[in-house]
């Protein structure tokens, strides 16, 4: 009986754990930091409460996702109807919105940040929508952002 109840909370364990292994930051200074210090760049999610959830079901909860994104870039999830953020943090994502070009929520930008003589600077690199298809073909559009193609 209790190899019974063992096998099933294993698993649950197991599966709990792997989830929780995306990290998205949420503070713009944060991962412009991070970003400058790994050399990587941003992976820029911008959402808002009521806005369909399809890319982060069908993407971003995917281990394809997790594993592409530990290595290959720094993830920052901005919330533009996030109540728990200042005034001055929420103007601030709001024009970054709007430099970036971002029309559309649920959107992504894919950006290079970097910090010179302590001024923080982000370069759009491209934008991405979800589109049906899964992680794969997600991941096979980032990169050819990233790659510059």
């Amino acid at each position: 009986m209790i190899r019974k109840l063992l096998a099933p909370l294993f698993f649950l364990a197991s599966f709990l754990l792997h989830s929780q292994n995306v990290v998205w930051k949420t503070n713009m200074n944060d991962a412009i930091r991070m970003s400058d210090e790994q050399r990587k760049p941003l992976l820029i999610f911008f959402t808002a409460n009521g806005i369909s959830k399809s890319i982060q079901n069908e993407v971003f909860a995917t281990s394809d996702f997790i594993d592409w994104s530990g290595e290959n870039v720094v993830l920052l999830k901005l919330d533009l109807s996030d109540s728990s953020i200042s005034d001055d943090e929420k103007e601030q994502n709001v024009k970054l919105k709007e430099a970036l070009g971002i029309e559309d929520l649920s959107q992504v930008c894919l950006a290079k940040a970097f910090i010179r003589k302590n001024i923080p600077r982000i370069d759009k690199l491209g934008l991405l929508n979800y589109k049906v298809g899964g992680a794969k073909q997600w991941i096979s559009d980032a990169k050819i952002i990233l790659d510059g193609e």
